[in-house]
């Protein structure tokens, strides 16, 4: 199959599989998600997996039907284990892999590939084979960063409560649009559906979970801002919920864009990061902290807003 005409959707923020079925001529969704998802479509060049990244006009669709399909054993990598001892793993999330299965019978979950990969490698490591990894916070699938599974019952519980306590650290990076200028704490109550079928912000005192962000802008770039967002709690999508509801929605962002009146700026995924992630191990009880560079993926679109040839 040919590679597209250029995108051009009336709507500016229109979905990739929205504006690749209008491409290919009213093909069905599932076939236009299925080639998507399965790694045989590409924006700008660069393949993209997820069938609800915007794109905006200008963009170069291209179906490569020939194209292998992404191995998420491949993009685990043997070097995406930071630390393991006989209490927890650290691992680097690429982007494209969910952390537990979003719907029934998904494989390929980060959750299932740590599993398998300290498994594998056991007898190696002088280890013993690990049976089910405990969870005790996620990352969404496009976003990239740290994260730790625990391997006992205890640690499980150990962590479990550094988190329900916020005692935590946990540091990420982002590309937001439009100018960030000033340090600032985003503080409000979270609830699932705000009333247009999005999480986001009431201003029900009872309802709701309570979230807070604190965001400090690190560099002005073209028509964005790098920024340091530091979490008290961890709620479901916070940074992109408060970043959003603030004017300044993450670039690459999907979902919380309704209210956004500037020009996307295009990405290849959400341009989001967990960078630090510190807390007292659970075998020990001194503080540990870890720390991890932003990916390729995110240094190139930094490059490119600031005026730069990608690194």
């Amino acid at each position: 199959m040919a590679a597209t005409p250029p995108v051009t959707p009336r709507d500016r923020k229109l979905r990739l599989d929205a504006a690749l079925r209008a491409q290919l001529g009213g093909l069905p969704w599932l076939k236009v998600r299925r080639l998507i998802e399965t790694g045989k479509v590409r924006v700008n060049g660069v393949t993209v997996t997820d069938a609800g990244a915007t794109v905006v006009p200008g963009q170069q669709l291209e179906v490569v039907e020939n194209a292998p399909r992404p191995s998420t054993e491949q993009r685990l990598g043997s070097g995406s284990i930071v630390f393991v001892d006989e209490h927890i793993v650290i691992v680097r999330k690429p982007s494209g892999i969910s952390t537990v299965p979003f719907e029934e019978g998904e494989r390929g979950t980060l959750h299932e590939l740590v599993r398998a990969w300290l498994n594998r490698t056991a007898r190696s490591r002088s280890d013993r084979a690990t049976g089910d990894l405990g969870i005790v916070h996620r990352l969404d699938k496009e976003t990239s960063g740290l994260l730790v599974f625990t391997r006992t019952l205890a640690a499980k519980r150990h962590l479990a409560q550094q988190f329900r306590v916020h005692s935590i650290e946990r540091s990420y990076l982002a590309i937001a649009h439009g100018s960030v200028r000033r340090r600032q704490t985003f503080e409000s109550r979270l609830v699932r559906d705000r009333g247009d079928g999005l999480r986001g912000s009431t201003d029900r005192d009872r309802e709701g979970q309570e979230a807070v962000t604190h965001v400090e802008p690190l560099e002005q770039l073209r028509g964005a801002t790098l920024v340091r967002c530091t979490l008290e709690t961890g709620r479901t999508h916070q940074i992109r919920i408060h970043l959003g509801e603030a004017g300044h929605p993450l670039v690459g962002e999907h979902v919380y864009i309704r209210d956004f009146h500037g020009r996307l700026l295009p990405a290849p995924r959400l341009m989001l990061h967990a960078a630090v992630l510190g807390f007292d191990h659970p075998g020990h009880g001194g503080p540990v902290r870890f720390e991890e560079p932003m990916p390729d993926d995110m240094r190139e679109v930094l490059a490119s807003l600031r005026g730069e040839e990608a690194p």
